[in-house]
């Protein structure tokens, strides 16, 4: 699929007003539909004069139209406005970026859909009632059915005000985030075996290409390069990756041997805008959650709580990569490389998840010893000698941070003692620590970073 239908799809899907705009457009018809239905006479005279639908006259009936429409626009901008101070706090505590995981959440932009599709809906009806000396009209069905949806509007709210309830709760938006985290590496991972990438000489005298506009890259159609690089015999090396910012006039990739048509290819096949998404960005993904517990850990916060809250989904993500691996970011076709997009490695990854934590709990003890636990759960899973090699680099960097800003011996006794476990982890009784271990998909090529 081509980049920008994706990111236009993308742009729908996350938009706030989409929803609610769609149920504004029901009621609007549903309620030209229901009167025309009570126009036609096509309802039975039994359900005319039964007790199902409303009977009255039309004084009656445009007052209650009058009071749903007016109660239920009222509802909804006390409600949104009372919303907004409520994520502008939660955006102190948690970072501003996390906001779009609130516009985005389908609860949130129903509830708005309901209020303000009631509301018109029973607009639409009441221009309809005319009294006895205007030609009497009375749409009993439609106002009926305006009852109903006063109704669900009472139940929606009290849905709605549970809803926000949760999503305020810091765990809550952890999970959140950690679930997205989560998908992108799905996205990202690969069982099969890959092909390797070209060697450097490979690409000695290819023909850059420039970039034509600046944003950062939000999506990448690779599919479409590739078809493009095999239907033109040449090959493609990006310097980019979804999530990266991209400088105008800068050189974002190179094509061997040159082709004519190659940068007019490569600019159709990125889409650019001015800020990141996670859709196939997997670090900036990381970065969020990352964002709450450095956040945490500032000192008019102090919640050191959150931040091992966090340390604890990011472990739990790297356990999930255990039996897969991260694309290597090449694209063949019919056995020749066709398309070289840079990839987030296991290094890269663990580097984005632990260092900006790390770094912000110097002073602390708890999160540190956290960390260490959570690294040597990780390394406990993991089998791949590269890979652990990574955690080990961070948990010497935990320690070495211990030991020049922790004075308390008993606390650096408690980080030491972490760290010690970590080398233990993952070892059969009566093995040697210090033995290399087999990979447990020894067929598949490690990751290097």
């Amino acid at each position: 699929m081509n980049a920008r239908l994706r990111q236009l799809l993308a742009f729908i899907a996350d938009e706030f007003w989409i929803l609610p705009g769609l149920m504004v457009l029901m009621g609007i018809f549903g309620a030209i539909g229901t009167v025309h239905l009570d126009r036609s006479g096509a309802l039975p005279r039994v359900l005319l004069e039964g007790e199902w639908l409303y009977t009255g006259a039309a004084a009656g009936a445009r007052t209650l139209l009058g009071a749903v429409a007016s109660s239920t626009i009222g509802v909804a901008g006390t409600v949104f406005s009372i919303t907004i101070a409520a994520l502008s706090l939660a955006a102190g505590q948690m970072g501003p970026r996390l906001l779009r995981n609130f516009t985005r959440d389908r609860g949130n932009q129903f509830t708005l859909g309901v209020f303000l599709g009631t509301f018109s809906y029973a607009l639409m009806v009441l221009r309809s009632v005319r009294a006895r000396d205007e030609g009497e009209f009375v749409p009993h069905l439609s106002l009926t059915l305006s009852i109903v949806l006063a109704f669900i509007c009472v139940g929606t709210l009290v849905y709605f005000v549970g809803h926000m309830a949760g999503r305020i709760n810091v765990d809550t938006v952890i999970e959140l985030v950690s679930a997205d985290v989560r998908a992108s590496m799905v996205r990202l991972s690969t069982t099969d075996e890959q092909t390797p990438a070209p060697p450097d000489s490979f690409w000695q005298g290819a023909t850059p290409v420039a970039a034509s506009n600046h944003g950062y890259l939000q999506e990448l159609d690779v599919e479409g390069l590739a078809a493009w690089a095999e239907e033109h015999a040449c090959a493609i090396l990006l310097r980019v990756r979804p999530g990266d910012y991209v400088f105008p006039n800068s050189v974002i990739g190179y094509v061997q041997p040159a082709v004519a048509g190659a940068a007019e290819a490569v600019d159709d096949a990125v889409a650019l805008g001015p800020q990141r998404v996670s859709s196939e960005d997997l670090e900036y993904s990381v970065r969020q959650l990352v964002e709450v517990a450095v956040r945490a850990l500032s000192p008019g916060i102090n919640d050191p709580h959150t931040a091992m809250s966090a340390l604890d989904r990011l472990g739990s993500a790297l356990c999930s990569l255990v039996t897969v691996r991260l694309k290597n970011g090449v694209h063949p076709r019919k056995g020749k490389q066709a398309l070289v997009v840079p990839s987030f490695d296991y290094v890269g990854l663990t580097d984005a998840m632990f260092h900006m934590i790390r770094q912000n709990a110097r002073t602390s003890t708890a999160v540190p010893i956290r960390m260490l636990e959570v690294l040597t759960a990780v390394a406990a899973c993991e089998r791949d000698a590269a890979r652990i090699e990574s955690l080990r680099r961070h948990a010497n960097l935990v320690l070495g941070d211990a030991e020049r800003n922790l004075a308390n011996p008993s606390d650096l006794d408690d980080i030491r003692q972490r760290r010690a476990a970590f080398d233990r982890a993952g070892v059969a009784p009566g093995a040697d620590p210090a033995a290399p271990r087999r990979p447990r998909n020894a067929e598949l090529p490690l990751d290097v970073a």
